[in-house]
């Protein structure tokens, strides 16, 4: 009888035993969904789309001290066509250092055509095919003039703007681009790398004006949620960027800069309709300028944070 016990102890003891270290182990989390592939070539919904954009530039001292802070704001329409998608500018505010926010009234219900090309330019050599003469001569709604690094502020939002959501969102005829990215943890060179698009503006930034892209990335990150959407969070990286602009500021002079730049970010690209819902980037610019009128080379040193929101209601649910 005694045998019999111990027996039947022993044999609950050997079953009893793996169930218990079964019921310690954590339980395995179903990380399917991360592990599937994506598709970013798909065509967008040819839903009307609206954004708002925010950059903010911030000036630093020698000292390392925050000496101005320039806030512009942008809000854009996007009508998708058959040919070439129509935006449509809404607004555009300025607002320099401590001075109250103000509108540009050039800019307000500027209705212009936008196709990704191969080369980034039209046969006028604009970037994007963006109007220069448009902001020539700026003023804002209170007549005052915009000076000339302001008035390229206006100018570069829409560059910015049409790279991060198209450049880098949308897929590329040439080379290398987000369709390309299939499973979470992949990162390609993308076809911007190492490219040098002109930035020169009307009259005051001259001809040979460019900026020369690093090593330009993408790399899936992950996935998220914004406003209720199921977005991919595709990151982008610019490398070691560097620049060179020829500024007039007035006529019979001229100025030139030198610099390197760095600007890297999020794409947030609703998997539902493949436009963007959110970006977010930040930049740091150092520059050094010669100038005829001084004696020394004047250095600086620039960030910009940048923030695009899609406030479309949702769609493709």
């Amino acid at each position: 009888m005694k045998t019999h016990r111990m027996a039947t102890t022993l044999a609950l003891a050997i079953i009893c035993n793996p169930i218990s270290l079964t019921a310690g182990e954590p339980k395995r989390i179903d990380d399917s969904i991360l592990r599937q592939t994506f598709d970013f070539a798909a065509p967008r919904s040819r839903d009307v789309q609206s954004f708002e954009m925010e950059t903010r530039v911030i000036t630093y001292g020698p000292d390392g001290k925050r000496v101005n802070t320039d806030v512009l704001r942008l809000w854009l329409t996007c009508t998708p066509g058959k040919d070439a998608d129509q935006y449509t500018c809404r607004k555009f505010t300025v607002q320099f250092g401590n001075a109250p926010a103000v509108a540009v009234p050039a800019m307000a219900n500027w209705t212009y055509p936008f196709k990704n090309t191969a080369t980034g330019t039209d046969e006028k050599g604009q970037v994007f095919g963006i109007d220069h003469a448009k902001f020539e001569k700026l003023v804002d709604a209170n007549g005052q003039p915009l000076p000339a690094d302001k008035a390229y502020y206006v100018y570069n939002a829409f560059i910015d703007f049409h790279g991060f959501c198209n450049t880098f969102a949308e897929p590329t005829t040439e080379g290398k681009g987000i369709q390309d990215l299939k499973s979470i943890g992949q990162k390609i060179i993308h076809a911007a790398a190492f490219t040098e698009p002109p930035v020169n503006l009307g009259s005051n930034i001259a001809k040979g004006s460019t900026f020369k892209n690093g090593e330009v990335t993408l790399e899936f990150k992950g996935l998220s949620m914004v406003d209720d959407a199921a977005c991919a969070i595709v990151a982008f990286d610019s490398g070691q960027s560097s620049f060179q602009m020829i500024i007039n500021p007035v006529p019979n002079m001229e100025v030139r800069a030198v610099g390197a730049s760095h600007y890297k970010g999020d794409l947030y690209i609703d998997l539902a309709t493949r436009w963007v819902r959110k970006v977010t980037m930040d930049e740091l610019v150092v520059a050094e300028s010669t100038v005829p009128t001084l004696p020394n080379k004047v250095n600086a040193v620039i960030e910009r944070n940048t923030v695009i929101r899609n406030i479309s209601p949702r769609t493709g649910q």
